[in-house]
């Protein structure tokens, strides 16, 4: 999809060298992901503690 943004390019050439990615597009890829990523964990954080599994883990490693 091709779509017009006005970007700080100080703050693209710096991501650019930070991650050692050659394109612009590929950047902003990479960036995106990201964001999806850590808003998927932070959106999982809410659970910690609240969900039992009773997994026990000497049974699923096969341990006697």
């Amino acid at each position: 999809m091709r779509t017009t943004l006005d970007l700080s390019e100080e703050l693209l050439k710096e991501a650019m060298q930070a991650t050692n990615i050659k394109t612009k597009t590929k950047v902003i890829t990479i960036a995106l992901e990201e964001l999806v990523r850590k808003s998927k964990i932070s959106a999982l954080k809410k659970y910690k503690g609240k969900v039992n599994l009773n997994i026990d883990l000497n049974k699923l490693r096969d341990r006697k």
